[in-house]
């Protein structure tokens, strides 16, 4: 990768509320961790781009944080489309878009993820009853992380 689009990554992460960026391209994979006055900066040539990049410093910092290990869900899990912070509602004092029980209709909105100050609904792939809530209101979540289960 080159360093003038690096060094941009970098301000650009720096400048952010984003505290992590991966960015996997034909040259190499690239992961940015802001940390908590540092920049962590890992890059793996393409040989090595099936091992995982493992940052110890950024897991340690997210185990507080980390959700208990729930058992394997059943049903339909929607997941999230993106890295970001989950919102059960549209505002702090708002009603939550859904909740355990809740019937749901496919393309109905069921919380949203906020990522780099932008509010992304998140709707409902498939109606159904919420069974499920996996993640708390202002919790991190990853990309393809379970968030609803649906029957």
């Amino acid at each position: 990768m080159d360093l003038r689009k690096l060094k941009t990554l970098i301000d650009l992460v720096s400048d952010s509320n984003v505290s992590e960026l991966e960015i996997t391209e034909a040259e190499g994979k690239v992961r940015i961790v802001k940390g908590g006055g540092a920049m962590v900066y890992q890059a793996a040539p393409p040989a090595m781009m099936a091992a995982p990049v493992v940052d110890v410093a950024a897991q340690a910092a997210a185990a507080p944080v980390a959700a208990p290990a729930v058992e394997a869900p059943t049903g339909h899990v929607v997941k999230s489309p993106m890295v970001g912070t989950f919102y059960r509602s549209s505002s702090p004092g708002a009603k939550a878009f859904v909740e355990v029980g809740s019937q749901v209709k496919e393309g109905e909105t069921i919380c949203i993820i906020e990522a780099m100050k932008i509010l992304n609904e998140i709707e409902a792939d498939k109606a159904g009853t919420v069974v499920q809530m996996l993640c708390e209101n202002g919790q991190a979540v990853e990309y393809g992380q379970p968030l609803f289960v649906i029957e």
